[in-house]
């Protein structure tokens, strides 16, 4: 088996993007002060025998700017989608309405919104964590292809350089996610 800067390189990129990826879908779960569909991506609703997402099973809209209305797609369903909005602990209250399930997003005090910045930026730092993790293992990768004989030490040298860059560049791009998302949770 050969070994190629490229081929290590494509692979640690691979798994910071992946832990960007996480990050994203983390800070969509994170509450604002306003109603966002993508908070209730994460609900799992018990229907027809099987779990499914709430996607899947009714259509979320946002008729005011602090309230979403979810309208299952079965309007048998109803009762297990408020219960599966229930379960999923998302600090919101679904209240059935006719055929449609309303859900008033409260108002965040100042300390919320704080609280929710602090866990924004403790994902961000996980994410950063994962994305080192990728490079210590690209590197080590690395030295293992140079103690093989299959790369020179200026190859070595040369991918741990742009690993190390790659790094930068992900964690940045977890700063700037992270830095929208407190800017989204302070505005009033």
């Amino acid at each position: 088996m050969t070994i190629s800067v490229q081929s290590i390189l494509d692979e640690v990129k691979e798994r910071m993007k992946q832990a960007l990826d996480h990050l994203a879908e983390d800070l969509k779960n994170i509450r604002t002060g306003r109603a966002n569909p993508s908070l209730l991506d994460s609900v799992m609703v018990e229907a027809y025998g099987t779990q499914m997402r709430l996607r899947d099973t009714a259509n979320v809209t946002v008729p005011e700017p602090r309230q979403l209305l979810v309208t299952p797609f079965d309007q048998n369903n109803i009762g297990l989608v408020s219960k599966g909005i229930e379960k999923a602990n998302l600090g919101v209250q679904p209240m059935v309405d006719g055929n449609a399930i309303r859900i008033t997003i409260p108002e965040m005090d100042e300390a919320k919104r704080k609280e929710m910045v602090k866990i924004a930026w403790d994902r961000c730092e996980k994410t950063k964590v994962a994305v080192r993790e990728a490079r210590r293992k690209g590197n080590e990768l690395l030295k293992a292809g140079k103690s093989d004989g299959h790369l020179t030490e200026d190859e070595q040298k040369g991918g741990e350089k742009r690993i190390q860059e790659l790094t930068d560049d992900f964690c940045k791009k977890a700063d700037s996610a992270t830095e929208a998302k407190e800017k989204e949770v302070l505005a009033i």
